[in-house]
């Protein structure tokens, strides 16, 4: 938040395509700062920005290597910007923490409309935890770990695992609906709205919070895959 207006940092190396989304987003009513290349994105940076729309060809630092050390600082949602529309680059946005993924040329209607869920999604985000910032012990029990409501991470041992919002929101739903199965559409209509990113997006997410949790894949241990229908907790 800048100037009590929701600041969105903007790189990508395109001089048109900054002016587009300054013009487009600052008649929004949104606080809007451009880096031209990825190292300069990094710089700017900062825990006051709501949301960064970031290109993924981009001089100095490309935009998944962007995101990946903004990641390691916040939790700041964002955008990923392409002229590719492959599979692989969206597991591989997605796999750095992106909330969503838009492919050039793109509508400004549709870039106004995600802009507009991502930054709602993080709301929601930070209302939750304020809302639980009174609670003591807020936690659901599954295996040998806990979900911590309250820090939105894994208690495994003497350990705290961070899980990004999206990441959390999954395990989250499955939690609380132990047993039922949730197939990858279900899953996205719940954590997306309904803002369809792909069954490859929640196949990535299942696979970090595996990751994070020291499971196996082939013989999962926490979530559980039904072949051929998705994926629950017993």
């Amino acid at each position: 938040m800048k100037d009590g207006k929701k600041w969105i940092l903007v790189a990508d190396d395109e001089g048109d395509i900054r002016d587009v989304l300054r013009l487009l987003l600052s008649g929004e009513g949104y606080h809007v700062e451009c880096a031209e290349d990825g190292q300069t994105a990094v710089e700017l940076a900062s825990d006051e920005v709501d949301l960064y729309i970031l290109d993924v060809n981009m001089p100095r630092m490309n935009g998944f290597m962007v995101g990946a050390e903004i990641r390691k600082r916040f939790d700041t949602p964002m955008i990923f910007l392409t002229a590719y529309s492959g599979e692989s680059d969206k597991v591989m946005g997605f796999s750095v923490g992106a909330d969503d993924y838009i492919v050039k040329p793109f509508s400004n209607i549709e870039l106004l409309m995600r802009v507009k869920a991502v930054l709602r999604r993080g709301m929601a985000s930070r209302a939750t935890e304020s809302e639980k910032a009174v609670s003591v012990g807020n936690r659901i029990a599954f295996v040998d770990v806990f979900l911590d409501l309250d820090s939105q991470s894994i208690i495994k041992g003497a350990d705290s695992i961070p899980l990004t919002y999206t990441e959390f929101k999954i395990l989250e739903l499955l939690l609380s609906h132990r047993k039922q199965i949730f197939s990858l559409d279900k899953i996205y209509r719940n954590i997306w709205d309904d803002y369809a990113v792909g069954d490859s997006a929640i196949m990535v997410h299942i696979k970090n919070i595996r990751k994070k949790l020291g499971d196996n894949s082939r013989d999962p241990v926490y979530i559980k895959t039904a072949w051929g229908r998705g994926y629950y907790v017993d």
